[in-house]
């Protein structure tokens, strides 16, 4: 399979970083098209063999998947731009641009007298780049076959889930902010351990084993958090008393607005 990705900057270069990484995607199956040779040069500089090029039009001819990953503003400039290139009966188009529907796209790729191309949008989050990523999909006017094909190649970078379009910005919230949520815990426990007493990277890297830790419990066993943490909550003591003062602060309450707000 032939992939181009329309965009190089932090996220377009992190799926290309990451699909170059795994095996169903040779790096020189791999084009990136992006206006700034800054960012073509990191991307090229990690994978020699991913073509890089600033032609968006010359990108997209033999592409078997075409993966739009610009801002928001931008896409229907470089929809308008590629749309004549693109093979609607052969082309699968990925859209990763937040905010932007499939009512969108399809209005943005209208050509007159042919009906549209295979239509996905995915919201992954950065830890695409280390096969990672939490990835929401949800799909338009494609084929069984074609929605395999796209979720075996997200598969590889980390794990998806297919969704109705109506939950792409939850997804977003819980997964692509919340990635950004879990650095603010990280960074909060930090500074509470060098308060505690430990050297800066001596309390990241005891903050990382434990999420670590916690997390392949979970996965595991299965249980649900509350199981986990009744089994380090003795009565009288001090897990419960660190919990309890954390939820007098606002804790819980806190993640799900900050959710909650990540969705308006």
């Amino acid at each position: 399979m032939k992939i181009t990705i329309i965009g190089a900057g932090n996220m377009g270069g992190a799926i290309a970083c990451g699909l170059a990484k795994g095996s169903r995607v040779k790096p020189c199956d791999i084009t990136c098209s992006d206006r700034s040779g800054v960012a073509l040069e990191k991307v090229s500089g990690k994978y020699p063999d991913i073509r890089t090029t600033t032609d968006n039009r010359e990108a997209v001819e033999k592409a078997d998947m075409v993966v739009i990953a610009v801002k928001p503003w931008l896409t229907e400039d470089v929809l308008y731009e590629i749309k004549s290139d693109l093979d609607y009966r052969r082309q699968i188009v990925v859209s990763i641009v937040a905010g932007i529907t499939f009512e969108h796209l399809t209005c943005f790729l209208d050509k007159e007298g042919e009906e549209p191309p295979a239509l996905f949008r995915l919201i992954p989050n950065t830890a695409v780049s280390v096969q990672n990523s939490m990835t929401f999909i949800s799909a338009q006017g494609a084929s069984q076959e074609q929605t395999d094909a796209v979720v075996s190649v997200f598969n590889e970078l980390g794990a998806t889930l297919l969704v109705e379009e109506r939950l792409m910005a939850a997804g977003t919230a819980l997964a692509s902010c919340g990635i950004a949520y879990a650095f603010r815990y990280i960074r909060a426990a930090m500074e509470g351990g060098v308060e505690l007493g430990f050297y800066p990277e001596q309390a990241k890297d005891i903050v990382l084993q434990t999420l670590k830790g916690a997390v392949a419990l979970l996965q595991a066993g299965g249980a649900h958090p509350e199981a986990e943490i009744d089994k380090v909550t003795t009565p009288g003591g001090i897990t419960i008393r660190g919990l309890n003062e954390m939820e007098q602060a606002g804790f819980t309450s806190a993640v799900i607005r900050g959710l909650k707000a990540s969705c308006q």
